[in-house]
């Protein structure tokens, strides 16, 4: 018996309906089998039912994983119907029922049937929507003990199915308080197999049709397609294997089985193994390896498919060119079996029979090997039935042999087997053939087509001596050199090129590796063989271009796979090992939000699937329906989790910024994302706009609306529970929750290429929708400088200057101004220092002062050197003596104390070659640079003209490089002058 997840909707024909549902209950059969439930506990109370005097049934929640659970298989036998989440408690003179409204309107049916039946009254216990059942649970537990003091029992033993963890709140709560009332619990597991063991008529057609549909898949899938994959050799995975045969079985037309698709099901996915990795538990699955079919290999194929719930399983071993170990093993194996079959009789006591066996080998994939039979068997008081022997075991159906230079030796040992009277070992000797006899003609025929098989591999051969050749598999290119093809690493090629010249000549170039050499460095290698001589270039010649052409293609196409697959290979040698992913199994269901993409994307060119993303005991994982696409993010790499909702964006996301980087596919990445689109972009044709009046598109905007408000809610739902789990005590110390971007607090940037909404949250300032994403940590932020502010700009930038001075700075250009107000008060609520300049400044070369000598950056009063207010009031307090301008008196000169000083100036200078010297700052004469600055943009102004002049900029570009003098040698000034000018930043 198993779990019911189809679902047998089909009401049978003149039996009792509950009101209102499409549900229908056999009440006869309800009635015969409670009346045998009853009289197999009293009659076995103490040997299999642990003298229980209650048996207190919980069925769990729904769920789409294939699980084979007690108490679902007592509804289906009792009721012909899973009831999730429902209590059944059978006492000697009641049963209750604790349900929802609907359940309990359907089992209403059941009263007088088991009032008639055994003799017992059927109380129904109604649970509300969201009630937790402890009020009810407590009614139930009063009901008991009152039974039990009729019985007259000091110390009642409640039976219940220890093996199932519960699962739900309703049933966690049942097992709670089972657990803490004055009741001794005992495990009737070993009852409840006794009773569902004796099948009566209807069942044993139900076992008899799983077991048909069984052997039609095995005989008319699984059999022929093994045969065409060794016949023609090909390359096929034990999981593809299992999917074919599993999609045979879900639907039986394709297996020849007239039978009802909505009836069936798997008992366990189809299991496939080959090359030497056995598993013979009913657990085993098939893994990604490829089916391996050389000599004496075997192949294990296990099958087994349900009917209405009931099973049948057939497992067969196959052996390929098998050598007489394997043959005698298997002989024994099949008597074994057979005479285990035959000793199955009502009374005796099953055991289990494996052989683990090992060759004489050092091939891995041969050494070992193992062998599996397994049949479908009904045993009836008088005889017993093999329900799955169409599926044949037989020697000669199930051993192959491919190796026609043994076929002769084989027929020999036949016949001396024969002499000495002992049974040959009889095998399919081709697949083709099956040991039909073959006509002089026939062998005639096949012997010519190997002739001329073998005459064009070896003309082959010899036309292609003295041509370069690709070797796939080996990674390898063999050039012709002195009349030898000699193999070259494609690791070892650095370049590789073609011309044509006027003769219509062809060349090929191959540039190789050489140490020493340029991008070249030596390696451990050459490092080892230093006395080695390296083959720096080859060129060949050629009067095929088509052959250069795809000859120079292969190589580079080769070469690119290579230095792809090393980098990846390096990548991943530089990751931080995390730890195992804990699926979360019987603990508790794993947290599910399905139907996401990913980001960065999986590689590879097939089609792009949707996933889901489960979050497990320690960690999430994201598959696809591809067994090489998966994803695990430990919760304790996460550094950041971001929710956030589609509001005006195309895409609802989560989004994981992590401490240490993963593999996405072949991509290397410290942000995952998952995310799902809200709505379809569609373009109407033609170009209209959409209509306020049109009834048809006023009702697509409410589906789009719909299905976004559906998405965001499920998106919140998930997150809602993960947040409850990451609230554990054993989370505490990651300090884990789900932040959610502050949508009026954004703002427009391009951090990177592109313009981008830019969002702060609690903790972050993010832009999660174009890629690739920022997330800056606000803790780690030890400035933000506000350059090209004032001036008339429409737009400023930002620049981040984090807490790590190694680390490069982040800018963000071409903010709007108008967010400028907005910033300055995010950046002061959340206790960010920040400045404000009207240049963009070096800031590499800023941090390498820094870095070099941080004391006196400190004692200069570190960062206050970017606070205009501060260098405003210096200028405005200097002695009015101050050295004038005169600008026709001006020359630029340059010496090498001016050009190291250009090299480490603060601001970023259009002309580099613009240097103002000290002394000619010293005789300036006239107005200053403000007064002068003033007067230049008053005049702009009345003349109508917002642009500078070329004297303005020269002016700026020479004030620029004096301050960045100025700050590269601080407190230097020229012998004679009075005060020592800070000249100000515009």
């Amino acid at each position: 018996m198993a779990d019911h997840r189809n679902g047998n909707r089909q009401p049978p024909n003149g039996k009792a309906t509950g009101a209102g549902n499409d549900y229908t209950i056999d009440l006869s059969k309800f009635s015969i089998r409670l009346k045998t439930l009853y009289s197999h506990w009293n009659e076995h109370k103490s040997d299999l039912w642990t003298s229980s005097d209650v048996l207190a049934i919980a069925t769990p929640p729904p769920s789409e994983d294939l699980r084979y659970l007690k108490s679902s298989a007592l509804n289906i036998w009792l009721l012909g119907y899973e009831f999730p989440e429902t209590i059944m408690v059978f006492m000697q003179r009641q049963i209750h029922f604790l349900c929802s409204v609907k359940k309990a309107t359907l089992l209403d049916v059941v009263k007088a049937p088991a009032k008639d039946a055994v003799g017992v009254e059927v109380v129904m216990h109604v649970k509300a929507k969201n009630d937790d059942g402890s009020t009810l649970m407590e009614a139930i537990f009063r009901a008991i003990r009152a039974q039990s003091k009729l019985d007259g029992h000091d110390c009642l033993v409640v039976g219940y199915i220890a093996k199932e963890v519960p699962e739900g709140k309703l049933l966690e709560t049942w097992a709670e308080k089972l657990k803490n009332v004055n009741f001794q619990l005992g495990d009737v597991t070993n009852g409840l197999c006794d009773v569902f063991a004796v099948k009566d008529k209807e069942e044993l057609v139900n076992v008899k049709k799983a077991a048909f549909l069984t052997t039609n898949v095995m005989n008319n899938i699984v059999v022929p397609k093994l045969e065409n994959v060794i016949d023609e050799e090909k390359k096929v995975t034990h999981s593809a294997l299992m999917e074919e045969t599993e999609k045979a079985i879900l639907d039986p037309s394709k297996a020849g089985a007239k039978l009802k698709s909505d009836n069936v099901d798997i008992c366990y996915p189809p299991i496939f193994q080959s090359g030497g990795q056995f598993d013979l538990r009913p657990s085993a699955a098939s893994n990604d390896e490829l089916l391996y079919y050389d000599s004496t290999s075997v192949i294990i194929c296990a099958v087994g498919s349900r009917y209405k719930s009931y099973c049948s399983n057939v497992a067969r071993t196959f052996l390929i060119d098998a050598n007489p170990l394997q043959s005698k093993a298997y002989e024994v194996l099949l008597k074994a079996h057979e005479a285990a079959i035959n000793d199955l009789k009502s009374g005796n006591k099953a055991s289990v029979l494996n052989f683990n066996l090992q060759n004489q080998t050092n091939n891995t994939k041969k050494q070992n090997f193992s062998l599996l039979l397994a049949d479908t068997v009904i045993v009836d008081n008088d005889k017993t039935e093999v329900v799955t022997s169409k599926s044949s075991k037989a020697v000669k159906d199930v051993a192959y042999s491919f190796n026609e230079d043994e076929e002769e030796e084989e027929e020999k040992s036949k016949r001396k087997d024969e002499a000495n009277g002992t049974d040959a070992f009889m095998s399919k000797t081709t697949l083709r053939s099956d040991n039909h006899e073959v006509s002089k003609e026939e062998l005639r025929r096949q012997h010519q087509a190997e002739l001329a098989r073998q005459k064009n591999e070896e003309t082959a051969r010899r036309l292609a001596d003295l041509m370069i050749q690709i070797d796939q598999k080996n990674e390898a290119v063999l050039f012709p050199i002195y009349g030898s093809m000699v193999p070259f690493h494609v690791g070892t090629i650095r370049t590789v090129s073609s011309q044509q010249d006027t003769n219509r000549n062809c060349y090929i170039r191959i540039i190789f590796n050489v140490p020493g050499t340029p991008f070249s460095p030596h390696d451990a290698s050459s490092m080892k063989f230093q006395g080695s001589i390296y083959l720096k270039e080859v060129s060949f010649r050629s009067k095929d271009p088509r052959h250069i052409s795809e000859v120079v293609q292969q190589i580079k196409t080769l070469r690119r796979q290579v230095v792809a697959r090393e980098s990846e290979r390096a990548e991943r040698a530089t990751l931080v090992t995390q730890e195992r992913l804990q699926l979360a199994g019987n603990r508790f269901k794993p947290i599910r939000l399905s139907d996401l993409w990913i980001r960065p994307p999986f590689g590879g060119r097939g089609r792009k699937l949707p996933g889901t993303l489960e979050a497990h005991v320690n960690g999430f994982r994201f598959s696809t329906t591809r067994p090489d696409e998966r994803v695990e993010v430990m919760f304790g790499n996460i550094k950041h989790a971001f929710f956030q909702p589609a509001e005006n964006e195309m895409i609802t996301l989560l989004h994981f910024h992590l401490h240490n980087h993963i593999m996405v596919g072949n991509k290397k990445t410290k942000d995952v994302q998952f995310y799902v689109e809200v709505m379809d972009v569609v373009q109407t044709l033609g170009g209209g706009k959409r209509s306020n009046y049109d009834p048809d598109e006023i009702e697509e905007e409410q589906r789009e609306r719909d299905r976004k408000n559906k998405i965001n809610m499920d998106f919140q739902s998930f997150v809602n529970r993960v947040n409850d789990l990451w609230g554990q005590p054993q989370f505490s110390g990651l300090d884990l929750e789900f932040d959610q971007p502050l949508r009026e607090l954004g703002f427009h940037g391009v951090p990177y290429k592109s313009s981008a909404f830019i969002v702060p949250s609690s903790t972050c300032l993010v832009e999660l929708i174009e890629t690739p994403f920022l997330v800056v940590t606000l803790s780690e932020i030890e400035i933000v400088n506000l350059e090209r502010v004032g001036l008339g700009q429409k737009n400023f930038d930002m620049t981040i200057v984090f807490k790590d001075f190694k680390k490069d700075v982040l800018r963000i250009d071409s903010i709007p101004s108008t967010a400028l107000d907005g910033i300055k008060e995010w950046l002061d609520t959340t206790d960010i220092k920040y400045y404000e300049s009207r240049l963009n400044l070096n800031w590499r070369q800023i941090l390498k002062t820094i870095t070099d000598d941080p004391q006196s950056f400190i004692d200069e009063g570190g960062w206050e050197f970017l606070n205009l207010e501060a260098t405003d009031s210096e200028s405005d307090h200097s002695e009015e003596s101050d050295q004038g301008y005169e600008p026709s008196d001006v020359e630029p000169e340059s010496d090498s104390e001016e050009d190291d000083s250009d090299g480490a100036s603060l601001v970023e200078s259009e002309d580099e070659e613009e240097d103002d010297s000290e002394e000619d700052s010293e005789e300036e004469k006239g107005k200053t640079w403000e007064e002068l600055e003033r007067e230049a943009s008053n005049a702009d102004r009345e003349k109508g003209n917002e642009s500078d002049s070329e004297e303005d900029r020269k002016r700026r570009k020479v004030k620029a490089a004096s301050f960045g003098k100025s700050r590269a040698r601080p407190g230097s000034s020229r012998p004679g002058s009075s005060v020592t000018k800070r000249s100000k930043l515009r």
